[in-house]
């Protein structure tokens, strides 16, 4: 079974992370381990907490809202892939931070898709985790680029509509569209 989509016509939605623990730290040594890469400020309570940029997150912890920015500085220009948020988020939080060096296996990471919405991160925070990031989505053209690149896009960095049931992302070449 296959789908074609021209690329104009697929919608990708951010895909977050919540965490079920901070590894060995506390609230505050994650708090300063995150500001040696990015530039953190607390959100005004009914803020607005959607992202609105790449490189930016949005953090729930302890119950509060903050704005998260990369530093310009810490943005690795290697690859593709060091570009996405969702591997910035793994490369500079996940593994230095809580010890995370499979996020597919690993049982502290979950993803919430961004068709659920940042009421669910919420949600998540008040049930079974500690921390949540609401990550701008990826967008196309970041993913035609890596596929470009003859690599493979990290796990759960993708989230697209319309949603097909099961199956994977082709580039087709010659005609430039993806499927």
């Amino acid at each position: 079974m296959s789908i074609l989509y021209p690329a104009d016509n697929l919608y990708i939605l951010d895909y977050n992370r919540v965490l079920k623990s901070l590894g060995d730290n506390t609230v505050d040594q994650f708090m300063a381990g995150l500001k040696k890469n990015f530039t953190v400020k607390p959100l005004a309570k009914g803020a607005d907490t959607t992202v609105k940029a790449k490189h930016q997150f949005s953090l729930l912890l302890d119950k509060k809202w903050y704005s998260m920015i990369l530093k310009p500085s810490k943005l690795d220009k290697s690859s593709p892939i060091s570009q996405l948020d969702s591997q910035i988020l793994t490369d500079l939080i996940l593994t230095p931070l809580v010890g995370v060096t499979d996020i597919k296996k690993d049982p502290r990471v979950d993803f919430v898709g961004g068709i659920r919405g940042h009421k669910e991160l919420v949600k998540r925070c008040n049930e079974d985790c500690v921390v949540a990031f609401a990550m701008y989505p990826t967008k196309i053209e970041e993913l035609i680029s890596v596929a470009d690149a003859n690599l493979i896009m990290p796990p759960k960095s993708t989230w697209f509509e319309p949603k097909p049931r099961s199956g994977f992302v082709v580039r087709c070449w010659k005609s430039g569209l993806t499927a």
